[in-house]
């Protein structure tokens, strides 16, 4: 039984409109679900994908009223978003340039040309070169040309203060292989991040690759715990391709003694959340029925989506929400 890459990442924004702006209007990404929070509706929860809202695309922002993260230990600290060659790196660095996205110079780490940037509250984000290429879903109303989107999500980055709890849950629970290690991706130029790959071992010819499938854990045990805010991640969920292995996933847990929420339906996937041991959320979640579940393809994100058990409150809730643009 094999996780089979990201399913999504969920951070938080104080700033809904402007959130929204950032990623579809400057990162290009597709507006693909328009929702609330299921656990708190005074919130948007909002998905940014590729052309088809496949899983293994999205991140996603719940919009709460916090100030920004205290930046730390025991949490996510960095997102990568892939892209198809180097060349869309030198595009996007003068993009940024043009539009005044904080950004560094293009750099190599572990072994992929990546460019480090951060939106307008800090949430560190990266563009990494996916030497695999994988499957690409432009959206063709994206500012953005097509060659140069973003592709998915991966590697995504956690930092802890000791790598010997956690290694035991990604590899004995969750069944990742530690692959590797390199240096130079904390504060600090020696600490130490170990690479874990999801999927097959793909020396037997079957199973993911690249870092659509990889989880870099960071050692920083001098740094202080994070935070909550804006611009922190909240958590990151893992993907599984149907609810026969998701209810495995689930027996699993109580099997090995993990406690998690049980089973979540979250309408447009089911959900199983629980904590590794230096407390970071995990989720894991199916990659259906999906977002158009009760949208068509084509007009995915252009209205409020409820599932069915809150649309009964439609207008209580419409009324509680702000605005994200003009027509929105």
């Amino acid at each position: 039984m094999q996780l089979t890459g990201f399913h999504h990442l969920t951070a938080v924004t104080a700033d809904a409109p402007r959130n929204h702006d950032f990623y579809t209007r400057t990162l290009g990404l597709r507006l693909v679900k328009k929702t609330v929070n299921q656990d708190d509706v005074s919130a948007y929860h909002l998905f940014y994908a590729d052309g088809k809202a496949s899983p293994g695309t999205d991140i996603t922002f719940f919009d709460w009223p916090v100030g920004r993260e205290r930046r730390g230990t025991h949490s996510i600290v960095r997102t990568g978003m892939r892209v198809a060659e180097e060349a869309s790196l030198g595009w996007w660095a003068e993009r940024f340039d043009e539009l005044k996205v904080s950004h560094s110079a293009v750099v190599t780490r572990d072994g992929r040309a990546t460019l480090d940037f951060e939106d307008f509250e800090g949430q560190r984000l990266s563009l990494v070169v996916d030497e695999t290429k994988g499957e690409a879903n432009p959206w063709e109303h994206s500012p953005v040309p097509a060659q140069h989107q973003i592709r998915g999500l991966g590697p995504i980055t956690m930092s802890v203060p000791t790598l010997q709890p956690t290694d035991v849950v990604v590899t004995k629970v969750m069944n990742m292989r530690r692959v590797r290690e390199y240096k130079g991706a904390g504060e600090g130029k020696a600490a130490v991040t170990h690479v874990y790959q999801m999927g097959a071992d793909p020396s037997t010819g079957s199973g993911q690759v690249g870092p659509a499938a990889e989880l870099h854990v960071l050692i920083e045990p001098d740094a202080r715990p994070a935070g909550s805010g804006a611009g922190g991640v909240h958590h990151v969920a893992f993907r599984t391709p149907n609810v026969d292995q998701f209810e495995a996933w689930a027996e699993r847990l109580v099997k090995l003694g993990m406690r998690s929420s049980g089973p979540v339906n979250r309408y447009y996937f089911q959900s199983l959340y629980f904590r590794e041991p230096n407390g970071i959320l995990f989720e894991i979640a199916t990659d259906g029925p999906g977002f158009a579940a009760d949208e068509p393809m084509d007009s995915l994100g252009q209205r409020l989506a409820l599932p069915p058990f809150l649309e009964p409150r439609r207008a209580a809730i419409e009324a509680g929400l702000k605005p994200l643009a003009t027509g929105s």
